[in-house]
Formats: structure tokens, sequence, C-alpha cells
């Protein structure tokens, strides 16, 4: 439609790629809405959250094991399924065992969705 040969109408094109494109650029940093999960589900994820907080030496409720888990969870397909016992299993034999990762992890040097990514499995 930008290039109409209505004048008008490629300019009207124009200005709602452009607010279009605006409007996606802000919002691409939000985080994805959380609904909540079967009973079960919400179990082994509060449980996936406190060995977390465990190896990272962190409440349960601290911002950072809950996007750890989040991460791991939406890197799963959103199921609780083997993937996403193994990868939470790898997750927490790290930081429990290497030290220096879980410094990084902790003062941000390791992103989230980096340290999830690589330990996934």
């Amino acid at each position: 439609m930008r290039r109409h040969l209505d004048p008008e109408v490629a300019c009207l094109a124009k200005e709602v790629r452009t607010e279009w494109k605006t409007f996606f650029e802000k919002h691409l940093d939000r985080p994805s809405i959380e609904v909540r999960s079967d009973p079960k589900t919400e179990s082994f994820r509060k449980n996936a959250q406190k060995l977390l907080s465990e190896a990272l030496e962190l409440k349960m409720d601290h911002l950072l094991v809950e996007n750890i888990e989040r991460e791991t969870f939406h890197l799963c397909s959103r199921l609780i399924n083997g993937p996403y016992r193994r990868t939470v299993r790898a997750l927490v034999f790290t930081l429990k065992h290497r030290a220096e990762i879980r410094e990084q992890v902790k003062s941000g040097a390791l992103p989230v969705g980096t340290f999830v990514q690589t330990h996934k499995k």
C-alpha cells in the first residue's frame, strides 16, 4: 500500500507502518503473560524454584530464581516433561558445584537466557 498510486493512500500506509513498527519495538522487551497452570504443574514448578533457590543460596521468592525457572519452563514448550526436569537438574547441579558460574549468574554477568540455553537437555 505504500506504493499505491494515490499519494494520500501511500502516505497513510507509511504512517500506519511507522506506528506499527514503533509499537512492536516498545513492547518487545515486555515479559510474556503468565497463566496459572493446573495444581500438579504448579507443584513441580515450585519444587524446581526451591531447588534453584537452594543452589543459588537465595530465598525462594527472589526474582532471579523465578526468572531462571520461567525461562526453563518456556524453553521446554511450557510443559513439565523429561527435558524440563533434566534441564532443571543440570542447572541445579551446575549452580551447586561451579561457584564461578553461580557468581556470574547472581551478578548478572551471565544472562539468564544464555545460562538456561547452554544447559538445556
